[in-house]
């Protein structure tokens, strides 16, 4: 450092520039539950998008629903804190994490400067049905997204994360091969199909099959499951007739607008 610098870092006052009073990871976790049907026929079961939620026993908003998350300590990135507080939550230790943005609106927390980074996590049922509350929280729950978002009062302005993070992973489910975070590795066509249902609730295409296996912009994203011997396998568990089994390659879709 030379003396100039010196002299600057001397002449500099923190007092200006005021710290966030803590910075918070709060993380919207995802899964999809599935409930068989009651039927005689074989069929896929019923699925649905849940996000899981805490109910807050200390104040502030003591009572309330909320995001899961922590403060972020002075020795560890933002994204190191969501990935602990995930795996303090869930024992999930890796999976689908991914940022989704900062939430600095003024008043969101009563207490104090809070800026809070919110992430989004895709876990499996079967870890989320193992999950406990912790020792800030009453309670623990899955919610689907209406009720999350309609019948629920939450803390903070964590329905605005919620809805953020709903409309990045609907988005996610019809660019990108993230639905293999809610499926076995191997699985059918109609399984995959009624993931992206279950997510995009809107999504319809008649030609599906025909457009997942050989539209060229997709083309390599899946292979058909073999044996040791080159024999093709099938699963006939939510159909009459036995299915096709497939699994996601390490190949990333790269698809335009224009194609």
């Amino acid at each position: 450092m030379n003396q100039e610098e010196e002299l600057q870092k001397q002449s500099y006052d923190v007092n200006k520039y005021r710290t966030p009073d803590g910075a918070p990871a709060d993380i919207v976790m995802f899964t999809i539950t599935k409930r068989e049907r009651k039927m005689m026929t074989k069929m896929l079961p019923i699925y649905e998008l849940k996000v899981m939620l805490i109910r807050r026993r200390k104040w502030p908003c003591a009572g309330l629903w909320a995001l899961p998350g922590g403060f972020a300590g002075e020795n560890e990135s933002m994204h190191g804190a969501a990935r602990r507080e995930l795996k303090e939550e869930t024992g999930v230790d890796g999976g689908h994490l991914e940022y989704l943005g900062v939430y600095s609106k003024p008043g969101r927390d009563p207490r104090g400067w809070i800026i809070s980074h919110a992430f989004f996590a895709l876990v499996a049922e079967s870890v989320l049905e193992k999950r406990r509350a912790a020792d800030d929280a009453e309670a623990v729950g899955l919610f689907t997204i209406h009720e999350a978002l309609n019948e629920l009062e939450l803390a903070f302005d964590h329905r605005d994360i919620i809805e953020d993070a709903y409309r990045r992973i609907q988005l996610q489910m019809l660019q990108t091969t993230i639905a293999k975070q809610f499926l076995p590795e191997h699985f059918t066509l109609g399984e995959l199909y009624q993931v992206i249902k279950t997510v995009v609730p809107d999504f319809e295409e008649p030609n599906f099959i025909r457009k997942i296996t050989s539209t060229r912009s997709r083309k390599g994203i899946l292979e058909e499951v073999r044996d040791e011997n080159g024999k093709k396998l099938s699963s006939n568990q939510y159909s009459q007739r036995p299915a096709q089994l497939y699994r996601f390659t390490d190949i990333v879709p790269k698809l335009s607008i224009y194609t």
